[in-house]
């Protein structure tokens, strides 16, 4: 173990003796199922990595219980539980949805009688349409190309147990928000939001998304890294997306594949990188746990915040 700043870091073996012996059960089919796209993840991850790190969020879980009922009893009223919020931040490509998706199964595991739900913040990003008339298009996953309001008002809504709560859908297969369909979430004992942006803190408001969180997790990874899983989760979009024309990759797909690959190039430089950089990565430092990846996203060292 290693002591730096606010931060005690520990190398995956080490990481891997915190509660480790309380193996998940998992199954390979799970795992390939959960995977994201160019994303790799194996039975060791789940025992080294994610087992422990269920166990910390059990922990933190169980205390932030306490909490809640120790302040109804200190104000005098009846104990009305609020939902556990995880935040997951990160770069695109760095597979944030696959460490998502995965601690919703552990989760969901951990404790059968809870409902364990998941949403990701790319459907609060406004429509193409509305980006193209803010003419900031081409800064779409920046922090302005987000509805913040509606995003702090969803997540209030969420935290303050509303009732059945909706959302905007977002797919990636057609790059925008998906007209006349929703995200819906009804009354979940612990929501995972997992987003880009999910750390920052924009300007001009009172209160910041992560404000709703009661735990949050940063994915880390060298950019040069992450450039090379983004171009080549590109390289895999283009082999599925040719026999498809509403596919938003189709028209790259059916072209020059030197020219799309160059386009991506362009587009990780200019807009993913610098966004990263800018925005994203300042926030890592606001995280509860960081995972960092290394090649063939091996997580090799697990940072753990010292204090709130």
């Amino acid at each position: 173990m290693r002591s730096e700043m606010n931060y005690y870091k520990f190398s995956r073996d080490e990481w891997a003796t915190f509660h480790a012996h309380n193996f998940a059960s998992v199954s390979d089919a799970e795992l390939t199922q959960l995977r994201s796209l160019n994303d790799m993840i194996s039975m060791d991850d789940v025992k080294k990595i994610y087992s422990p790190l269920r166990h910390l969020i059990h922990i933190r879980y169980r205390d932030y219980q306490q909490d809640e009922y120790t302040l109804s009893q200190f104000i005098g009223v009846p104990h009305h539980p609020h939902p556990f919020i995880i935040g997951i931040a990160g770069s695109v490509a760095v597979g944030k949805s696959t460490t998502a998706r995965l601690l919703q199964l552990l989760l969901s595991r951990a404790y059968p009688d809870r409902s364990v739900q998941m949403i990701t913040t790319d459907g609060f990003l406004y429509s193409n349409a509305e980006l193209e008339r803010r003419g900031i298009l081409d800064r779409k996953g920046f922090p302005e190309s987000y509805n913040m309001d509606l995003l702090i008002h969803f997540l209030n809504n969420v935290k303050n147990n509303s009732g059945v709560i909706r959302a905007p859908k977002y797919s990636h297969q057609i790059y925008d928000i998906v007209p006349d369909e929703e995200e819906v979430l009804d009354h979940p004992d612990i929501l995972i939001v997992e987003g880009i942006n999910v750390l920052q803190l924009p300007s001009k408001q009172p209160i910041y998304i992560s404000d709703y969180f009661d735990f949050s997790i940063y994915v880390d990874a060298d950019p040069a890294l992450i450039e090379q899983w983004y171009l080549e989760r590109f390289g895999m979009l283009l082999d599925t997306a040719f026999t498809d024309p509403t596919n938003y990759y189709y028209q790259y797909a059916i072209g020059d594949r030197n020219e799309a690959f160059q386009m991506a190039k362009d587009v990780w430089r200019d807009v993913n990188l610098k966004n990263l950089n800018e925005f994203i990565l300042p926030t890592k430092n606001r995280a509860d746990v960081i995972l960092h990846k290394t090649h063939d996203h091996l997580i090799d060292e697990v940072a753990l915040r010292k204090f709130n």
